[in-house]
């Protein structure tokens, strides 16, 4: 009979342990599983997401505001009053700038991201989220507010760091919240709602900083207005963090019937919900594991883009012989495909099984014609060419989200969780610091080739180990179909806190 990992799936899973080795929710249902009432459940899922989806919008929303917000905070003038673009050559007509220092406060920003992640994201799983979430986001609006008085372009890399650090709590967080309260087919479109504020957010923000780029007067340089409104914007949003439960079973919002429900209709995926042990047997199968590896490549192959996007679109548009506000208006539009593209594909992997790694091919070819197009269309005045390129590059949006929902359905145990959402964005953080770094101002009469031909490679890199992460998945799946499973120790395995691997019951998602 096959056996997987040790772990026979015709044999009790290590009899009863001690409860720190336990999911949470073993001590509030019976290993079997219960009965319950469809309107209960049905009752559970409206409140959980009424609660969680609308805030993490705003959350992660807000993440994406203040970090984007330097590209068009550069146009109103931060680049000159923090030293952040330099003559490199005078005696050319009209003289050569470099504006290495803006792709370094860009990249500043996930170098704090990079060193905040794994402890930040231990410490969601170690403590309650919300005592966690709560001070932290204070923090990160207070952060988000002193970029005012920042009056050098050392003083911005700095700000810039710490930023990253605070704030690399946020996706995470959601991730693991996500993969504790919804079902393998609930979470594309859950992770994807919440995923889908950086497309809202680049609209809104771009609605701001329209805004703002029409004040004429004032003490304040229009640039720090912007900063001390989403620093503003964020302290508010914090006093929410503080209630946000940390299971099922903590929602202050649900009944106890509901709570019942809530973690009953979890049991079949085999997730499990929530365990604050650290357990290092865990992280070790995580180092060796496949498809962390893959879904790292992916997640920072895609990210490239947004790392140029983010802090450079604005200006990169304005080279096309667009106004300042013109480039910002121009926002719109790639937001509007990042915004209906995530939640489109989101729905459509709710309603369909494994069809994530299909849907993800499919966005990175738009990805792909943007940037040639971008790369060797006429940059004459007003161009309609790489203004529809840069717009295809917001198909990048619907990319990452897809990635997220795989590689958050497709593990199992706490500890293994936690570290999936951490490695997700750690990629993401790398993707993000290699992006700005391709741009390179003295290469802008030639379309600036760095950057796309960049942008081209990682996206190959990123299809190719798509189609390498679906037939791993997919000869796992086969595999464990060969099993002669039981349905009673089935029901008995869902909250012991097993990894995907440990648990023979559990099924990849492609």
């Amino acid at each position: 009979m096959p056996d997987m990992n040790g772990l026979s799936p015709t044999q009790p899973t290590s009899g009863v342990l001690h409860n720190q080795h336990h999911d949470a929710a073993a001590s509030f249902v019976t290993e079997r599983a219960q009965p319950v009432d469809y309107e209960v459940e049905r009752s559970a899922i409206r409140k959980i997401d009424r609660f969680f989806i609308p805030s993490m919008i705003i959350g992660y929303g807000l993440v994406y505001y203040d970090k984007s917000i330097l590209g068009s905070a550069a146009l109103f003038g931060m680049t000159t009053d923090l030293q952040l673009s330099v003559v490199v050559a005078t005696n050319n007509i009209p003289p050569l700038i470099s504006t290495s220092r803006l792709s370094w406060a860009t990249a500043m920003f996930y170098f704090g991201m990079l060193a905040g992640l794994y402890p930040m994201t231990l410490a969601t799983q170690r403590f309650r989220i919300g005592r966690v979430l709560g001070p932290l986001v204070i923090i990160w609006g207070m952060t988000t507010m002193l970029t005012a008085a920042v009056t050098t372009w050392r003083g911005l890399f700095a700000q810039r760091f710490f930023l990253g650090f605070v704030e690399s709590v946020i996706p995470t967080a959601y991730m693991v919240i996500i993969s504790g309260f919804y079902t393998q087919r609930e979470q594309s479109l859950r992770q994807s709602l919440w995923f889908c504020s950086t497309g809202l957010f680049t609209i809104t923000g771009g609605a701001l900083n329209y805004g703002f780029a029409q004040i004429t007067g004032g003490n304040l340089k229009r640039w720090q207005y912007i900063y001390l409104l989403a620093g503003a914007l964020t302290i508010i949003f914090a006093v929410f963090c503080f209630y946000i439960p940390d299971t099922p079973m903590d929602a202050w919002f649900l009944t106890h019937e509901e709570k019942v429900a809530a973690v009953e209709r979890l049991r079949a995926g085999q997730l499990g919900v929530r365990n604050h042990k650290i357990k290092w047997d865990q992280v070790r199968e995580a180092a060796l594991d496949l498809k962390f590896w893959l879904i790292a490549i992916m997640m920072a192959s895609a990210y490239t883009v947004n790392g140029a996007v983010s802090g450079f679109g604005p200006l990169i548009v304005s080279t096309f012989g667009w106004s300042t506000l013109e480039s910002i208006l121009f926002q719109f539009p790639l937001g509007g495909v990042v915004l209906i593209f995530i939640l489109m594909t989101g729905f459509l992997s709710s309603k369909f099984r494994n069809i994530l790694i299909i849907q993800l091919v499919l966005c990175a070819l738009p990805v792909l014609a943007g940037c040639i197009m971008i790369w060797k269309s006429t940059w004459s005045y007003h161009a309609a060419a790489p203004v529809v390129g840069y717009t295809l590059i917001g198909f990048f949006g619907p990319v990452v989200s897809l990635i997220i929902t795989l590689g958050m359905a497709n593990v199992a145990g706490a500890t293994k969780k936690s570290l999936m959402a951490a490695t997700i964005f750690v990629a993401y953080a790398v993707g993000n610091i290699i992006g700005p770094q391709l741009i390179r101002s003295q290469s802008k009469s030639r379309h600036y080739p760095q950057l796309w031909t960049g942008l081209i490679i990682c996206y190959c890199i990123l299809i190719t180990s798509a189609l390498l992460l679906y037939l791993h998945l997919w000869q796992e799946n086969k595999r464990r179909k060969s099993f002669i499973l039981d349905d009673e120790k089935m029901q008995e395995s869902s909250f012991k806190d097993l990894t995907d691997r440990q648990n023979p019951y559990f099924q990849y998602v492609l």
